[in-house]
Parts: structure tokens; C-alpha cells; sequence
């Protein structure tokens, strides 16, 4: 029996377009191969959203993806809208479509392929067997807590705010979350904090701990955010799953991000309690090297892998993927951001080819 799914494509800026193709190719030839089918609607967000309708996500694109099965972003932005004021920058779409879609939980894998070990900058010691996963909270904290702005004070001078600010039931939800993602993996549970100079950091580990009676099986531990920064760089290995608020997640998962030697093979899950997740690569737009044929696919390959796991329950089709891009590095194929020496260089579509040959 044919299962059919309604995916809402955002390819977004830069080299968006030319990954997302790749991705769509390996998509259809998966689907073919078990019987799966794939209803695809592109719409637009970021810069090519307000070069279009002169708003980084108009309401048409939010509507697509509220009425599809589950969404695949490319990426978005570039220096030609870094000039743009803040509620008109393509970012300022992705946390508009973020929030629209209710996606408070990010999980961001950090695993070290054996294949791009060398690629690490760090020693091979160091990253031999890494396999983290950072559940970030999304909707929450300082990027969208009240009140915000750049105000005038009583003497004139400029005085910009954020407001850093948790409730007990952002915490708890996203807590949920990463507990029951350990206890699919290791086990273990770091979850990281400043609660050693920031109430709301307080709070968070008071109910991290609270929540911790309800999964024994999970061992958990607490780590400070500077220190959290400094050991994934020692010990990335003593890591399992981290889960931490917006900022801190931010800075943290692209610090884990950066062990495995490349952003651009890394995929990203955002996740909400009902409705479409939103599945991306976490590497930024590229504009110097888009229409080039020079973009690594292999991230936005992985994340379309994510959205057949994570969104649509296909755990069978996600593999297949995942065992493609394993076959294609086993024979030594490369992109420019992960080539080295005695391996074969391909482009963008060419990479693309190599996924299908090896998915059939």
C-alpha cells in the first residue's frame, strides 16, 4: 500500500536551491524503492521572500507549511539583506516560521563519521567516537522574551535590551524532550545552565531536577555553560545529550557542530507537540559559492533522512539515506569542504548521482 505525504519545500537562498534539488532527487528514489510518494510545494522565506513580496516570510508560506506533513528548509540569507532592519531580515523569518509553527524543540546531532575523522579540527583522540546530541530550547529565552529594543534613557544615551526569561512550563516541556531522546541513545543527560549567576537559570536546573524522578533510567548530571564550552572541546566523548536553552543551545550545538570537521554534513530536527516539524541543515547559505555547483548536499540530504524519521514515522527510508551517504564517503567522494588528499572531488549534482547509484 502506497503511503503519500505532503512535504513543503523552503529552499531559501543561496545554495538552498541546488541542495534542496539533490535532496528531492534522493527523496523520489527512496520513495520509489518502498512505496512512498511525495507531494511537493515550494514556497518562499528569507531573502527571496522579500525580493518577492518585501517580507521575509509572508503569510502564503506559513499557511503551505501549517497544511503539510512536515517541511524541509535549505537555508536562508546573505550579505545583500544584512543591511535591512532587524524585522525585515530573512532571520527574522526563520524565527517568525519557528514560532508560527509552534516548534519549541531543536535536537542538533554532532556525530564523528569515521570516514571525515581527519577532517576535525581537533586531534583524532579527541574525536574518535563522538556521537552528541544538544536538544536546544527554540521558542523561548532571549530571543524572544519581552521587553526588547534599543531605548533612549533619561540622559539620552542609546541602551540596548534582551529580556532572558523562562516559565516553569517551557522548561518542563523541553525537559520532557531531551529526557526521553537519552533514554533512546545512552542514557545520559547533561543539561547546561548559568545558575550560578542567572535566576532563570536557577529555575531551569530546579525543574530539570524535579523532572529527573520521572525517568530513573536516565542519569543526569548539570554543567555550567562556560565549562559546558570548555569540555566539549577537551572531552567532547564524556557528552551524550545536552539539553540547554536558546542562547546557550545556539552557541553550544555549532561548537559540537564544528568536532566533526565540517558544518556542511550536519542535519537539524526543530519540533513542535503537534503539526509539521521543520527539518534543515544547520550551515548557513553560502552565497560566495552559490550557482557554482560547489555546495556539499550531504546535510540537507541527512535532514531530509531526520524528516522521514522524526516527522513521518519512516525509520526504513531514513536509513536507506543514511546508509547512501555512508557508501558514497566509503568510495571516497567529496565535496570541496571536506576533500582531502587521494579522495575524488564532485560537485554538488554529481554528489547528487552518486547518492542515487548508491541508493539503488
Amino acid at each position: 500500500m502506497t503511503q503519500h505525504y505532503r512535504i513543503t519545500l523552503l529552499p531559501g537562498d543561496g545554495i538552498g536551491p541546488e541542495i534542496m534539488a539533490v535532496a528531492v532527487k534522493v527523496m523520489q528514489v527512496v520513495g520509489q524503492h518502498l512505496n512512498l510518494t511525495f507531494e511537493f510545494q515550494e514556497a518562499l522565506i528569507g531573502g527571496a521572500a522579500i525580493d518577492a513580496t518585501g517580507e521575509p516570510l509572508p503569510a502564503k508560506t506559513l499557511d503551505l507549511c501549517k497544511s503539510s506533513d512536515a517541511v524541509l528548509l535549505a537555508a536562508i540569507g546573505g550579505y545583500k539583506w544584512d543591511t535591512l532592519p532587524r524585522h525585515l531580515r530573512p532571520e527574522t523569518g526563520l524565527l517568525a516560521l519557528r514560532a508560527g509553527l509552534e516548534l519549541f524543540a531543536n535536537l542538533r546531532p554532532a556525530k564523528i563519521l569515521p570516514q571525515l575523522i581527519d577532517a576535525s579540527s581537533l586531534k583524532r583522540e579527541v574525536v574518535e567516537g563522538v556521537d552528541i546530541m544538544v536538544v536546544r530550547e527554540l521558542t523561548g529565552g532571549i530571543y524572544f522574551g519581552q521587553p526588547k529594543g534599543v531605548f533612549a534613557t533619561e540622559t539620552g544615551e542609546k541602551r540596548g535590551v534582551n529580556t532572558m526569561a523562562y516559565t516553569e512550563s517551557e522548561i518542563d516541556r523541553i525537559g520532557r524532550v531531551a529526557f526521553e531522546t537519552a533514554r533512546k541513545r545512552r542514557k545520559q543527560l547533561c543539561s547546561v545552565d548559568k545558575a550560578n549567576v542567572l535566576e532563570v537559570s536557577q529555575l531551569w536546573r530546579d525543574r530539570i531536577t524535579a523532572l529527573a524522578s520521572e525517568y530513573p533510567d536516565v542519569e543526569l548530571s548539570h554543567m555550567y555553560v562556560d565549562n559546558a564550552a570548555m569540555q566539549l572541546v577537551r572531552n567532547p566523548r564524556q557528552f551524550d545529550t545536552i539539553v540547554t536553552g536558546n542562547l546557550f543551545g545556539d552557541i553550544l550545538s555549532d561548537e559540537a557542530a564544528m568536532l566533526t570537521g565540517s558544518i556542511g554534513m550536519l542535519p537539524s530536527a526543530s519540533m513542535g507537540a503537534s503539526g509539521p516539524g521543520l527539518f534543515e541543515p544547520v550551515h548557513g547559505s553560502a552565497p560566495d559559492i552559490a550557482e557554482q555547483d560547489k555546495a556539499n548536499p550531504l546535510a540537507q540530504v541527512l535532514s531530509a533522512a531526520m524528516m522521514l524519521r522524526y516527522g513521518l514515522n519512516q525509520p526504513e527510508a531514513a536509513d536507506r539515506i543514511e546508509q547512501a551517504v555512508m557508501k558514497v564517503l566509503d568510495e571516497g567522494k567529496r565535496t570541496g569542504d571536506i576533500m582531502s588528499e587521494g579522495m575524488t572531488l564532485l560537485g554538488c549534482q554529481a554528489m547528487g548521482e552518486a547518492l542515487v547509484q548508491a541508493l539503488d
